[in-house]
């Protein structure tokens, strides 16, 4: 993320998708259990294009379509994840599939890096964005979103130049860019998405085995649910841009209610006493999480600003990555104790995410105003 933001984002996202495809190659010709692991790293280190996309598209909207565009990119997100693990399962039937899965995978991501190489994207792209965000405000606001414009637009030419320079220059930069996120006011936005992450990871983590515990339920129908909820996250990805429209492109309140609601809804999976109930949490949910995450990644770039999207994302990414290294193992010891304590766990977790969001509203709303106007 922060590379992203000092050499473009075409380079940074073209290093990341060559690179992971150098991994899964690798991957598709190791025979032993030391290459396996040496596969892992350039992918583990480099597939991050998730995050540079969501920069760039930052870079290429208005601030008040930002969560509509990240809805639907979710949502598209959310379709690959659907079909690859079908795809991938039915080709690793077949003798050496899983190889053949590999070399498939790598072909994608070279067939991204193409795609990514046509992409038209350029200055004249922000430009366009920005007259029609100045469309129909006063000649002052004209004049300083114009003024913005000009900055970034001499930014982006200074960010294409800083590809050639030294890697030790761009080393610094880039820990001397982290260094002013750690030492920022944005700590409780990322201690909001950190918590709401585990949280979520809580409720997924041993899901399947709760299920046959608490209900008797074979792995088969977690599966099939699982799916289910993850078909009707694409549906709430498609329907952000009206749910935003009807809360007045207030992203914080927005996040505020669907953090609420996430939390009723793992409450009543923990108390559930019907398998019913276990379905009716999990519709729900499908909707509040997809909300709640593409609205903490806009509430991320409102308060931090757009200067350093690719930062803010990527630090934001990581912080949700350590609550994936934390999540299994609370949720382990949880487990030890109830079938029903890793939800309850993360109903905690999410009332204490929901009154840091209440203790900084104040905040939230000043850095918003301008977008809520």
């Amino acid at each position: 993320g922060c590379w992203s933001d000092i050499v473009g984002r075409r380079y940074s996202l073209l290093a990341c998708i060559f690179l992971s495809a150098l991994g899964y190659f690798l991957l598709g010709n190791s025979t032993t259990v030391f290459l396996f692991a040496i596969s892992r790293v350039p992918v583990g280190i480099f597939k991050h294009t998730l995050s540079i996309s969501k920069a760039l598209l930052s870079d290429l909207v208005s601030e008040r379509d930002r969560p509509l565009v990240m809805g639907h990119f979710n949502a598209a997100s959310s379709v690959g994840f659907i079909l690859g693990p079908v795809v991938g399962g039915y080709l690793a039937e077949f003798e050496g599939g899983f190889y053949q899965t590999s070399f498939i995978c790598a072909s994608i991501f070279l067939l991204n890096g193409g795609l990514v190489w046509m992409l038209p994207w350029s200055e004249e792209n922000t430009s366009n964005r920005d007259h029609y965000q100045d469309k129909g405000t006063n000649s002052f606001s004209a004049k300083s979103n114009h003024d913005l414009h000009l900055k970034s637009a001499s930014s982006g030419a200074v960010t294409n130049s800083s590809v050639f320079q030294s890697p030790w220059i761009q080393v610094a930069t880039v820990l001397k860019k982290i260094k002013g996120i750690a030492c920022s006011n944005l700590w409780d936005v990322l201690l909001v998405r950190f918590l709401m992450s585990v949280a979520i990871l809580l409720y997924y983590s041993n899901f399947t085995l709760a299920l046959e515990e608490r209900f008797g339920m074979k792995p088969l129908f977690a599966g099939y649910l699982t799916s289910y909820s993850s078909a009707l996250g694409v549906l709430a990805g498609c329907l952000l841009g009206p749910i935003t429209r009807l809360y007045g492109h207030n992203t914080y309140r927005l996040l505020l209610h669907s953090s609420t609601f996430t939390c009723m809804l793992v409450l009543l999976y923990a108390s559930a006493l019907r398998i019913w109930m276990v379905i009716l949490s999990s519709t729900f949910l499908a909707f509040s999480t997809t909300i709640g995450r593409t609205c903490i990644i806009d509430l991320e770039l409102t308060v931090g600003g757009n200067e350093a999207s690719g930062t803010l994302l990527g630090v934001g990414q990581s912080v949700t990555s350590v609550g994936r290294i934390i999540a299994p193992l609370l949720a382990g010891i949880a487990q030890e104790f109830s079938p029903c304590g890793p939800p309850s766990l993360a109903v905690g977790l999410a009332l204490v995410a929901i009154v840091i969001m209440h203790a900084n509203k104040q905040k939230y709303h000043s850095h918003g105003s301008g977008k809520l106007k």
